[in-house]
């Protein structure tokens, strides 16, 4: 998953409703007063597809939108480039209101800033894999010769070099949509929709896409709106996350924040199947580290533990982290050894961990080792520390969710940690 920078969000959605019929505009007062989708319907005959849609979304980041069938998270989607118009609000792409596009401002918009990816691979059966490809290219109106060479080039990168003169029926599902993902990438547009584009795909095949979008956007760091009701998925793949529940935004934030705080029941009821040591990773579970030693000597170390209380500590030196100190053992070293250098007699061996592992990778680790586990960054440098206790605390608590309100928690133990993974 990318790491979207905090700055001007580049996609802006403010107000948006949109409601199915023939006066919608007339029924839209009744929805902002409050009246329910099931009474508007009865009453008018219009259909409430989105109501009041606020969102914001950072450059280079995966933003998910899922939501059950006829959440209205298709017809959100579509809002994005007027596929569908809105009854009313805004949508602003890099500061540009889309709405306000008049029909060649609409078409240059569609064809260079963003591109779609859908469900059923879309692909034209009479052209080759190469033309369809290409094809986005072709309506720029960059040569032929350009954009074949650029369109070669996209299938290589999604794993189709050689299959240029194929055409899409004699291909397989998972290969169709990685010519999908490979046309929708050679236009360049910088925004990617994807409207449950791995859903039409086996689990084995569905994982190896889901693999691979990861794998491009690490690259690429487009932004890229995906839709899907599969909650596995969206924790995958999203930077961030919206749940929409019959046309209304009810939770958004990131993975992490809708798995451990769903907002209300609707969300509890997506979140509450989720094996949390296969979805959360490392940082989002880690506590601060006790201590960060850098002193040269057991003397000096055992002052550093002392001042700060610690009962334990990680000894970097210009090598990195080492291992970790405790206290128990600096003191009973004799004081006349305070002056010796600390090294692998002093130091216990005490794994690290990356901050970006999944917790499941690092269960077995964090069970055999008495003191936290320092947790590193890519660079080695000292994050946080993970101990048994972090582990509890977040597992047990799905435990306790299960087993429902007025209903004695089970304590979760070595056992139940390891049953979790």
């Amino acid at each position: 998953m990318s790491n979207a920078e905090n700055t001007t969000p580049l996609i802006q959605i403010k107000g948006l409703y949109k409601i199915f019929g023939n006066t919608p505009e007339k029924v839209l007062p009744d929805v902002k007063g409050g009246k329910s989708k099931d009474d508007v319907l009865a009453e008018t005959g219009h259909t409430v597809g989105l109501q009041d849609i606020n969102l914001d979304i950072n450059s280079g980041e995966i933003f998910v939108i899922m939501g059950l069938s006829g959440s209205g998270k298709s017809t959100l989607i579509r809002h994005f480039n007027r596929l569908i118009e809105p009854t009313e609000g805004q949508i602003i792409v890099e500061g540009e209101d889309v709405m306000k596009l008049d029909d060649k401002g609409l078409q240059e918009f569609r064809r260079h800033k963003m591109s779609m990816v859908f469900q059923r691979f879309g692909l034209m059966p009479h052209r080759t894999v190469l033309q369809n490809v290409a094809y986005g290219l072709q309506v720029q109106g960059v040569a032929k010769e350009q954009r074949e060479e650029k369109a070669v080039q996209w299938l290589e990168t999604v794993g189709l070099g050689g299959y240029e003169k194929q055409y899409p029926s004699q291909l397989s599902g998972g290969q169709q949509q990685r010519v999908g993902l490979a046309r929708a990438l050679c236009t360049d547009a910088e925004i990617l929709l994807m409207d449950e584009a791995f859903s039409a795909l086996d689990p084995l095949i569905r994982s190896e896409m889901q693999d691979q979008l990861i794998g491009l956007q690490e690259s690429l760091h487009k932004t890229i709106i995906f839709i899907t009701h599969d909650l596995d998925e969206a924790l995958r793949l999203g930077d961030r996350i919206a749940i929409l529940r019959d046309g209304k935004l009810v939770q958004q934030g990131r993975p992490v924040d809708i798995l451990l705080h769903p907002a209300d029941d609707y969300v509890e009821a997506f979140v509450k199947d989720v094996n949390r040591a296969r979805a959360l990773t490392v940082d989002t579970v880690m506590k601060p580290q006790s201590l960060r030693i850098s002193a040269e000597t057991i003397g000096e170390a055992l002052v550093e533990m002392r001042k700060a209380k610690a009962e334990h500590g990680y000894y970097v030196n210009n090598d990195g982290y080492q291992g970790a100190l405790s206290i128990d053992k600096l003191e009973a070293f004799d004081s006349s050894r305070h002056g010796d250098a600390i090294d692998d007699s002093v130091w216990e061996t005490v794994p690290g961990i990356q901050s970006d592992a999944l917790i499941e990778q690092v269960i077995p680790d964090t069970l055999e080792h008495d003191l936290p586990l320092p947790v590193l960054d890519e660079h080695g440098e000292l994050q946080g520390e993970l101990s048994r206790a972090n582990l509890v605390e977040v597992l047990s608590d799905q435990s306790n969710t299960e087993a429902g309100e007025g209903t004695r928690k089970p304590t979760l133990n070595s056992d139940d940690v390891k049953e979790s993974a």
